[in-house]
């Protein structure tokens, strides 16, 4: 038995809350904020009918209005900003001010439709392969068996349930066979898209070349590779496969480009019927010689607190400890968070902006390099808070939508400075696309074309950044050229 003194982190539910809120990306915030509103009834939301009927002496309460409660500092600093008229809409304010701008002024007219309603709805696989089902000319029990088929399928087209599994499901009474099933699966491989209800990687591909017409150039080239040599194609040795093929490089160079015209995932063109749309958190304009940033209008509640409920509780002895006097305090919490949320998120994002300029301007060759240590390290902050304000926030710019977290990225040395792998990937995509197709650049001569340039790499870090872009190799780029040429 021992005395022990020590200090410790206590995570009241106000800094849990504060956490939680920080974390959150714009439409999961929207979702806690409604919550919160129908939960709590001192909280009031200005965005609807209620402000034609809001009395204008409902203004928020100020900081330690009611004795003995500690809400922090300035708790109605976020409802005070947004509730005032925009005077100067088209000069932001900087980092320094933390004020946020009218929501009101992001919103659309009446005649703007809603952006959900232009995109068009979209079709999934299984709907898409009913349809055509549906045109066929088959006998029921046909029409039967080829749903039940077309529900077996995975999402990317492929069915991976053997035909023993889809003859056991159905009933002992209707005796279906394997044989059966395979007309059946046929008649379904024959819809669209082509390659659908394939059961393997080969399987699919081939069917895909069915649909090409049989004069056309490198088919039966192409057919031979999928069937024995698929393996091989993937591999860099292209000389061995032209032996073994007994094939000259523009008939493989044919082939090859009917192979990779054809779907691996023949059902990834049809997405789910439910389309997410995010929601930029802050954005950046060029004012003057600076770049600055601010909060998205239109993500920033208009809440207030309901002063006649808070009159209520005022009137009432020991209010502090009654269950409405708890939400109050927590009512007042809430508001010091939301607060603290987009102050904490502006500061971040102004931060980034001011190291990533020379992206906004030339794009990500100019990128430098930047970690979550030194932007924390320049705010005062923890770097587990920076990586909670920079996940699942967005930032609208000129150069489109972009995540906080792209604008990190690792260092590369180079000859007297570090430069960001983000650049040195754009300037290798940039070699690549300026080079001559006939004479396609190794991954050799772009490391020693980057160490030309001051940056040095190895061979493997290009072929893991080139790889990253999706940009093919260079025996995959020499075959499409002489394809072209042969065209």
């Amino acid at each position: 038995m021992q005395a022990r003194t020590g200090q410790q982190l206590a995570m009241t539910p106000q800094l849990q809350q504060s956490i939680r809120l920080l974390q959150l990306s714009a439409a999961e915030f929207e979702q806690e904020l409604e919550e919160t509103l129908s939960a709590n009834p001192f909280l009031d939301r200005e965005d609807s009918l209620r402000d034609s009927l809001r009395d204008p002496t409902d203004v928020p309460l100020e900081a330690g209005e009611q004795a003995g409660e500690q809400v922090g500092d300035a708790p109605g600093d976020l409802i005070d900003v947004i509730t005032q008229p925009d005077t100067a809409a088209s000069d932001w304010e900087d980092e320094s001010s933390l004020r946020f701008d009218n929501p009101g002024s992001g919103e659309r007219n009446g005649q703007d439709g809603d952006i959900t309603q232009v995109a068009s709805a979209s079709t999934c696989l299984y709907g898409h392969l009913l349809a055509q089902l549906g045109v066929c000319r088959v006998s029921q029990r046909d029409r039967d068996l080829a749903s039940l088929v077309i529900h077996a399928l995975e999402p990317d087209g492929y069915l991976r349930s053997p035909l023993e599994l889809l003859a056991a499901m159905c009933p002992a009474a209707e005796q279906v066979g394997i044989d059966e099933l395979s007309v059946v699966l046929r008649l379904v491989q024959s819809f669209e898209p082509a390659g659908v209800g394939a059961r393997t990687l080969e399987e699919c591909l081939l069917l895909q070349l069915e649909e090409r017409d049989d004069d056309t150039p490198g088919l039966e080239l192409a057919r031979r590779i999928v069937r024995g040599h698929l393996a091989q194609l993937a591999a860099p040795d292209t000389p061995r496969l032209l032996r073994a093929l007994d094939c000259t490089d523009a008939e493989f160079a044919s082939a090859y480009q009917l192979i990779r015209r054809c779907s691996p995932r023949p059902g990834q063109a049809f997405g789910a019927d439910r389309t997410d749309y995010v929601v930029a958190d802050v954005q950046v304009r060029k004012i003057g010689n600076r770049w600055l940033a601010r909060i998205n209008p239109d993500v920033v509640p208009r809440i207030h607190l309901n002063r006649s409920f808070v009159s209520m509780v005022r009137e009432q002895r020991g209010s502090s400890s009654s269950p409405l006097g708890q939400h109050l305090q927590e009512a007042r919490w809430f508001v010091r968070n939301v607060n603290q949320r987009f102050r904490t998120i502006l500061r971040v994002a102004q931060a980034i902006v001011d190291r990533q300029s020379r992206f906004f301007e030339h794009g990500d060759i100019a990128m430098r390099p930047l970690v979550l240590r030194e932007i924390a390290a320049t705010l005062g902050m923890h770097e587990s808070t920076v990586s909670r304000v920079t996940s699942n926030k967005y930032m609208m710019t000129p150069r489109g939508l972009i995540e906080l977290k792209y604008f990190f990225s690792s260092h590369v040395e180079s000859e007297g400075h570090a430069c960001s792998a983000r650049a040195v990937r754009a300037l290798i995509r940039q070699i690549i696309l300026a080079e001559d197709p006939r004479q396609p650049l190794s991954d050799v001569k772009l490391a020693r074309l980057l160490g030309e340039k001051g940056i040095v790499v190895a061979r493997r870090t290009v072929s893991k950044y080139r790889d990253a872009m999706h940009l093919p190799s260079v025996e995959v780029r020499r075959l499409s050229s002489a394809s072209a040429l042969a065209a």
